[in-house]
């Protein structure tokens, strides 16, 4: 990381924990320079890159300023579901919502993806080409599941600055990050179990539940710090948990960051009960502050951790390469991959493993987490200008999610009636509960940086939920 990097990672973490306020002035280039011996161009390049992420703001003759959009937000209530297990049935109501984010003459309000235009595809192409020309043919047989080994080697390696001692052999390539979670969940359950999740959830986890038949139990959730470990205690003295499937980092839809002292008594207190943890951590990577947060698998001494992540969300959505570093139960979620789909696609892995090694991937994460905080905070600002008296929404630490509380009268899935008539997607609150509650809720999709009507479809959604309201 370059000093400038460093420098505005240092700027950037002292106006996240308060330190520096929102309308305060910054230290002056010359006073920086002073302090932290670097010359004026490494000060100036640390500023400009804060003002790219909405951080900060210059004003003629007086300096730089944390800008005042930086005052805390009014955040969403901490959820408080019924402890008690159901059975799952939102998949409908997921296919009947979701079906129109596909359809790119809408703005992507809604849609669980980031821009396409987002990620280097030319490279990756290239990447891809290089590395299908010197392929030896015998590894489209040896990169069987659990697939190729000079890739598993490669996210083996970025493993290490997390904390977290994974052996390439622990890992399971996937078809994505869904079927990593999907094998995971098959292996350590049985129709009729009972599995922990957040309060609110991402739906394709309760779908992936409804699937195999399974029950849920939502265990109460706080939109920054995530999961109540407490309250996950309580729930597992009353109930039969078989297994918990949690999103310690930037959780969907929340956008909530476990502290690490809450993942080590997560991680502590399943190994007491001796219940599987499924880590689902596709956004770690998409952090705004100086470091990567740690998974809950760092703490994992007992293999009991089932890390799953992928490449979709940060480099290549549409290559599906996804993996599991799933501890004790690798070799039985690597024979169930060889039972299901064989292997994940030996040209996707080929190139992804290529650009890896030559590709520049880091510098790509920097400037992807630059333009979503940047956006985040345009968003944040669109929300406040124009959403009713009464909303509260989140201000996540990375990802590219916020949840919205609107007023209670405004339900959700009326508004995503009337949004779509507008030519805008809304996620409604409905989808991320079994029981379909969060009925004035929202999820909004800030990673569309480069879509050119973001701030009006705001204005759109906005002024349909002050008529429901």
């Amino acid at each position: 990381m370059k000093r400038y990097e460093v420098l505005a990672d240092e700027v950037a973490e002292s106006i996240a924990q308060g330190r520096i306020r929102p309308g305060e002035r910054l230290s002056s280039v010359r006073e920086t320079c002073r302090s932290r011996g670097v010359s004026p161009s490494t000060v100036f390049q640390a500023y400009y890159l804060l003002e790219a992420r909405g951080l900060i703001e210059a004003r003629p003759r007086s300096g730089y300023f944390v800008s005042r959009a930086m005052a805390k937000h009014v955040e969403p209530e901490p959820s408080a579901p019924a402890a008690a297990g159901r059975p799952v049935e939102i998949s409908e109501l997921v296919f009947q919502v979701l079906g129109h984010a596909k359809n790119r003459a809408l703005v992507p309000m809604g849609s669980a993806f980031p821009s396409p235009g987002l990620f280097p595809l030319p490279k990756l192409a290239l990447s891809m080409g290089k590395a299908m020309r010197r392929l030896d043919p015998w590894q489209t047989v040896e990169d069987l599941s659990p697939g190729s080994a000079e890739l598993r080697r490669q996210i083996a390696m970025r493993y290490l600055p997390m904390g977290c001692g994974v052996d390439a052999d622990e890992l399971v390539i996937t078809n994505g990050a869904m079927e990593a979670l999907n094998l995971c969940l098959e292996v350590v359950t049985e129709p009729g179990d009972l599995v922990a999740v957040e309060s609110p959830t991402f739906y394709a986890a309760l779908q992936a539940l409804e699937r195999r038949k399974l029950r849920a139990v939502e265990v109460a959730t706080h939109p920054r710090t995530g999961i109540d470990v407490n309250a996950l205690a309580a729930v597992m003295a009353e109930h039969p948990v078989k297994a918990c499937w949690l999103m310690p980092n930037f959780q969907n839809p929340l956008g909530s960051l476990m502290p690490d002292a809450s993942k080590q008594a997560l991680v502590e207190l399943l190994a007491k009960h001796q219940v599987p943890l499924i880590e689902d951590d596709v956004y770690g990577e998409l952090y705004f502050g100086p470091s990567r947060p740690r998974p809950a698998k760092a703490w994992d001494r007992s293999g009991l951790v089932m890390h799953c992540s992928s490449f979709s969300k940060t480099l290549a959505p549409g290559y599906r390469v996804g993996w599991a570093a799933a501890g004790r139960f690798t070799a039985e979620v690597a024979k169930r991959k060889l039972m299901s789909s064989l292997a994940a696609p030996v040209p996707s892995q080929e190139g992804l493993s290529e650009y890896l090694r030559h590709g520049g991937y880091d510098r790509h994460l920097r400037q992807l987490r630059g333009l979503l905080a940047q956006q985040q905070q345009q968003v944040l600002r669109g929300i406040a200008k124009h959403f009713p008296a009464g909303t509260k929404v989140t201000s996540p630490e990375g990802g590219y999610f916020a949840w919205v509380e609107l007023p209670p009268s405004v339900n959700a899935l009326e508004l995503h009636r009337l949004a779509l008539s507008q030519a805008v997607s809304v996620a409604p609150g409905q989808l991320f509960s079994a029981g379909q509650g969060f009925t004035h809720h929202m999820r909004v999709n800030f990673g569309h940086p480069d879509h050119e009507d973001f701030e009006s479809a705001l204005r759109t959604v906005g002024s349909i939920a002050k008529a429901l309201a």
